[in-house]
């Protein structure tokens, strides 16, 4: 994970869909050190144009969020909302 301070530093947003991520204390911690803002795809077993399609349909909800919340953060994202996690 030596790519995540930067992305941090250059306040880049993090997509994935390691819905995990929040039960893995070491990979959430370098998230949040890394000082990123992270959209987590909370939905299961899609393909790649479907995981498209919920972080489109999802982009004004997504957008605010990164606004209105100081980095770091990590947000589920589902069908059709977008939840802060931490």
């Amino acid at each position: 994970m030596d790519w995540l301070p930067v992305v941090g530093q250059r306040g880049w947003i993090v997509l994935t869909k390691d819905k995990r991520i929040q039960e893995n204390a070491l990979e959430s911690g370098a998230l949040l050190r890394s000082g990123a803002r992270a959209f987590v795809l909370t939905a299961g077993n899609l393909k790649g144009p479907e995981m498209a399609a919920v972080f489109v349909v999802n982009l004004r909800r997504s957008v605010h969020v990164a606004r209105t919340h100081g980095a770091p953060f990590v947000a589920g994202v589902t069908g059709v909302t977008v939840r802060v996690y931490s």
